[in-house]
């Protein structure tokens, strides 16, 4: 079976592409390497079955040969990313999201869009599930990711409703794991970054917030069983248990010097209170839930950027 995966160097995509090389597909790989990392996927270059295209998803695709899945996952996804590229991350949402339906729906593929928690915004619901529909600011700094995926994910039903496409959307929540940019400014590689450094932590607001935290293993399972599944709308994928910002922070204090402290800064617009998937959903309906606990996740996690930082 062959799969085209935009943002193939990215994150949480170059790991997507571990597991279905281990499975023996072949792999059209997409990067325009705005953020993606050709080291992600170095591994893989030359091997039979994966081929790698430098390209923007905002550009028209083709591929040659039949074509069985298309996983879009290209976006910025991390606030300094889609802050400082608002304009590209729209642009990924909505020109990119239809450039990659098109093909699907040319090779009569499934497509997966992997849509984001911040559909819910700043949310009223907790945990989130669903059928809620978010509390967005529409025209906040954030708004360019937020819209871009809310877009994404009306044209993906759109496609499915007008064209009979098989698609699937998946929610995903806080993932963590090897090969996160340190400086992306996610809370994951941002702490850890300033533990190696033994400088204070930055939390923002009060760090009274919560998120919940899934492995990146985990959240690949998920996009691989959500892709053989039948669900049409959104589902949630993302680790259930929820702690706050400080409970965090402790935990990586905890793992490198207890006595770095803490330094609060105030919290940034439209940044959301509370963050935990509710995963009925994806328990019924995928037979899936997340396996790796923390403690376990972010030794794995600490391990690899530590050995970054030693290869310098």
């Amino acid at each position: 079976m062959k799969y085209v995966i935009s943002g193939a160097a990215g994150f949480i995509g170059s790991h997507l592409c571990d597991r279905l090389m281990e499975q023996g597909r072949q792999i059209v790989a997409i990067d325009n390497l705005i953020t993606g990392q050709v080291s992600n996927i170095e591994h893989l270059l030359g091997r039979p079955g994966f081929q790698f295209i430098q390209a923007d998803v905002c550009a028209p695709l083709e591929v040659g040969g039949p074509v069985d899945h298309v996983f879009h996952l290209a976006s910025l996804a991390s606030p300094v990313d889609y802050l400082a590229h608002p304009i590209e991350t729209l642009d990924s949402g909505s020109t990119g999201t239809r450039n990659l339906l098109e093909l699907a729906r040319i090779h009569s593929a499934r497509f997966l869009l992997t849509s984001t928690s911040e559909c819910y915004g700043d949310p009223l619901q907790h945990p989130q599930s669903e059928t809620y529909w978010g509390n967005v600011n529409p025209v906040g700094l954030r708004s360019c990711y937020d819209e871009s995926k809310r877009y994404a994910e009306a044209l993906t039903m759109a496609y499915h409703r007008v064209h009979g496409l098989r698609t699937n959307i998946a929610r995903i929540f806080n993932t963590y794991g090897p090969r996160m940019a340190l400086n992306d400014g996610r809370v994951v590689p941002a702490f850890i970054d300033q533990a190696l450094k033994g400088v204070n932590l930055t939390v923002f607001g009060d760090g009274s917030q919560t998120r919940s935290f899934c492995f990146v293993s985990d959240l690949v399972d998920g996009l691989l069983r959500l892709s053989e599944s039948e669900e049409r709308y959104p589902v949630n994928l993302g680790n259930p248990v929820e702690m706050s910002i400080l409970e965090f922070a402790d935990e990586i204090r905890g793992r490198f010097d207890g006595r770095i402290g803490v330094e609060f800064k105030a919290l940034p617009s439209d940044d959301p209170k509370l963050r935990r998937p509710d995963i009925s959903k994806a328990r019924r309906v995928l037979g899936w839930e997340p396996k790796v606990p923390l403690r376990e996740g972010l030794t794995v996690t600490i391990d690899y950027f530590k050995r970054g930082v030693q290869s310098r």
